[in-house]
């Protein structure tokens, strides 16, 4: 099963499958938002539910967890090779918190590389990409434009 949004990605890579139970003819599957108001969740838990069905579970359920939060660094090293494959800039690693986060609204700092020709001579374009998940980067060595998963 993929992602709706980076069709690149399976779920596990993507990191937002957490569980799979069969328990008698049962089956439950459990998956974490990338973040609050993800609107890809439907999308998946349809697809989810569609493709249990079609392999012969009749009783699927697709619980959604949001304890522990997912974060980006759940993402696999497949799923980062998968996303500069595709010409999207994985993730750096998150920062590590404890305690409260401060909002700050300045420019976010973020250590980006170009996924076409590894410049780090990047620029922001524009804090959200082609979906709220992702930040628009442009390489100022090949000149390309390019997502970047941000972050969380």
């Amino acid at each position: 099963m993929t992602d709706p949004e980076l069709p690149m990605l399976t779920l596990v890579d993507l990191g937002v499958l957490r569980s799979v139970e069969v328990i008698g003819g049962a089956v439950e599957v459990t998956i974490t938002p990338t973040y609050s108001g993800c609107p890809a969740m439907a999308a998946m838990r349809a697809d989810l539910l569609r493709a249990l069905r079609e392999e012969g579970f009749e009783e699927a359920r697709v619980r959604v967890e949001l304890d522990p939060p997912w974060s980006s660094d759940d993402i696999t090293d497949r799923g980062r090779a998968a996303l500069r494959a595709a010409g999207i800039s994985p993730p750096g690693p998150t920062p590590p918190a404890s305690g409260p986060i401060p909002l700050t609204l300045g420019p976010v700092r973020r250590r980006v590389t170009c996924p076409r020709c590894d410049s780090t001579e990047v620029a922001l374009t524009s804090e959200f990409g082609s979906t709220a998940c992702k930040a628009l980067y442009v390489c100022r060595s090949c000149r390309e434009p390019f997502d970047h998963v941000k972050e969380i």
